[in-house]
């Protein structure tokens, strides 16, 4: 049978493992040092339902009208409708039930604070973390507002924020079912050698995933990318938009050996963007969008790419927000795109 120790040791076990932890605390390792109250802050920005963890502030939907427009509509649509396969923001309610439910902030998501919180943590999408406070409000404010969620004169704040209900909210619930444990494998086990683990190369986005009729996986192979590309055309047709068909024109000169190297780059970490025109980003194959900058030189070209730019349409992050590549992986990329759209 188990039997408490005396108080008084009991005491100073306690005592003595409070002091070794207090120590241990800031010298588990003997390197490094405490982080400072300003840096747990510039981690600290997470935001409950409750509200708690919003930085003072505020923004009204009129306010977040002009940032959307200039920050969100490149990709989400002027009014939340999506461009492209880009989320849709707005609308989709009384769908959920349906068997392909549109799932939008109004519609799916059950609180306002995953609204504010997605929003300062990740977007705009070519440059996270880049939004104040007062503009994070101004844009969830608006975002409520396409959803008819709050009316035209609402100011979202720090303190009312919590006080927005959203209507999915009652359909989500804490899961009840307990915790469980698979049972290990001793005897007549699967064979690792003959399992197949499928999934896609870490930090590569699939190219064709942003353009209408992506089908999963495979929207990232060439062949499908190229599927894609052909169902789009035939979509913006049908839409009365202009559209050039292929050898139509003389097309592009035989590319250089660095547009072939960057050609793989190009459709691994630029694509997104340049695929498609999204954020302001002048999109291959278009003469007029490149022209200009194709005058300036491929030196000017590369040190924008390299070091990152901003200009009148937009801004270009370092790299494309890919540190990973090398200097010469992005010059190659950006002889693709540039020898591609003369």
């Amino acid at each position: 049978m188990f039997k408490l120790a005396k108080p008084t040791l009991v005491a100073a076990a306690v005592s003595a493992s409070l002091v070794a932890g207090a120590v241990n605390a800031g010298e588990n390792f003997g390197f490094g040092r405490t982080a400072t109250a300003e840096e747990i802050a510039g981690w600290d920005i997470d935001v409950r339902p409750d509200g708690m963890g919003l930085p003072v502030g505020e923004g009204s939907v009129l306010d977040g009208e002009g940032l959307y427009e200039e920050k969100c509509a490149a990709c989400h649509g002027l009014f939340g409708e999506g461009e492209g396969r880009w989320p849709v923001l707005a609308g989709g309610q009384g769908t959920l039930a349906q068997e392909r439910p549109t799932k939008t902030v109004g519609s799916y998501w059950p609180y306002a604070s995953t609204l504010y919180d997605y929003i300062y943590r990740a977007m705009p999408f070519p440059a996270p973390r880049s939004l104040t406070p007062d503009e994070t409000y101004a844009i969830s404010a608006y975002v409520l507002y396409l959803n008819d969620l709050v009316d035209e004169e609402f100011v979202l704040t720090n303190e009312n924020l919590a006080d927005v209900k959203m209507p999915n909210e009652p359909n989500f619930f804490v899961d009840p079912r307990p915790d469980v444990n698979n049972t290990r494998c001793m005897t007549d086990c699967a064979d690792p050698a003959a399992m197949q683990v499928t999934g896609s190369i870490g930090g590569v986005t699939p190219v064709g995933h942003f353009m209408e009729g992506a089908d999963g996986p495979a929207a990232s192979h060439e062949a499908q990318h190229e599927l894609e590309k052909k169902m789009e055309q035939e979509r913006l047709k049908e839409l009365g938009v202009e559209v050039e068909e292929e050898g139509a024109s003389s097309g592009p000169a035989a590319l250089s050996e660095a547009a072939l190297a960057g050609k793989a780059t190009y459709e691994q970490a630029c694509a997104a963007c340049h695929g498609m025109g999204i954020a302001g980003a002048p999109k291959v194959g278009d003469k007029g969008a490149w022209e200009a900058r194709i005058a300036q030189g491929m030196e000017t070209m590369v040190n924008h790419a390299i070091n990152g730019f901003a200009g009148d349409a937009g801004m270009m992050p370092a790299k494309g927000g890919r540190s990973d590549l090398s200097d010469e992986a992005v010059a190659n990329a950006v002889a693709y795109m540039a020898e591609s759209s003369q």
